[in-house]
């Protein structure tokens, strides 16, 4: 009962609340109670075309971080399994960005991608280019700069997800499998995938989630620019809620991101039947 108290002042009600404003007009002036509208902020959203933009973002990132986070995790789990010597001072190395605080390396890595930073003098140096690439001030780089950050950041985390997989499967498969003639990268293929499927579709579902509600490498790296190519619908919410103090539209584009994490969330829950039904 305290616990669904606590939730309920903190996620149930504030959330109904967001509900209700999404049909009002609530803006500007704070101090005027909301005056019903309707539908008209959704009439509103469908013709917006910054918000189709930041949905295209979105998906963008959801397509470009995902699949990364879903198979490369997976690798460094199974390398940083094996039983050799100083390992585990691999798996620190590999956890470490999880434990920084995004804001510290998205100062970090704005660092490296200045017009003079680290990454462009190596690109001179290497004589790749003359005048280094504008990672967070062209359109056509600057998501996929902020993509970096947030793979970067998530490995680790999703690697320990996958060791502890790795950890729960029997040693005596491997060595039947090598018996039969599966063994080096082949065994993987044979054995560790098809197990690790439940871990798997976690990491997909929750990378997937993490994607769509990428904010704080947006706020710190580009702020949405330029010209809208790495803003994303989260950050679009806080446009709209906190500049523009435009908080009903705000709630509006939040339902809609929120249908969005539903749907994810109830495939994930699907799949997760039908694999247990399989097995």
């Amino acid at each position: 009962m305290p616990a669904l108290l606590v939730l309920s002042l903190t996620v149930f009600y504030p959330a109904l609340q967001a509900f209700y404003l999404s049909f009002t007009r609530y803006d500007f002036d704070l101090t005027q109670p909301p005056v019903w509208i309707g539908l008209k902020n959704f009439r509103r959203l469908w013709s917006d075309r910054v918000f189709w933009e930041t949905f295209r973002n979105t998906v963008l990132y959801l397509v470009g971080v995902v699949p990364i986070l879903v198979t490369l995790p997976l690798g460094l789990a199974i390398l940083v399994n094996q039983k050799l010597r100083g390992i585990r001072w691999f798996r620190v190395a590999y956890y470490t960005p999880v434990i920084i605080s995004m804001v510290v390396a998205g100062i970090a890595w704005k660092w490296l991608y200045a017009d003079n930073g680290l990454l462009n003098q190596l690109l001179k140096l290497a004589n790749l280019s003359t005048s280094g690439i504008p990672w967070l001030t062209s359109p056509s780089w600057a998501i996929f700069s902020v993509m970096v950050v947030t793979v970067w950041k998530g490995l680790g985390y999703y690697m320990v997800i996958y060791l502890a997989g790795l950890q729960a499967i029997p040693e005596d498969l491997y060595e039947a499998a090598a018996i039969d003639g599966s063994d080096g990268i082949k065994k993987h293929w044979d054995i560790t995938v098809p197990l690790m499927q439940p871990y798997l579709l976690l990491v997909a579902v929750i990378s997937a989630i993490s994607a769509t509600k990428v904010f704080e490498e947006v706020y710190i790296m580009t702020q949405g620019g330029p010209r809208n190519s790495s803003k994303t619908i989260v950050y679009y919410v806080y446009e709209q809620a906190f500049q523009d103090l435009e908080m009903s539209y705000a709630c509006t584009i939040g339902l809609v991101m929120f249908l969005i994490i539903l749907g994810l969330s109830l495939l994930r829950l699907s799949f997760e039947r039908l694999t247990v039904k399989e097995h």
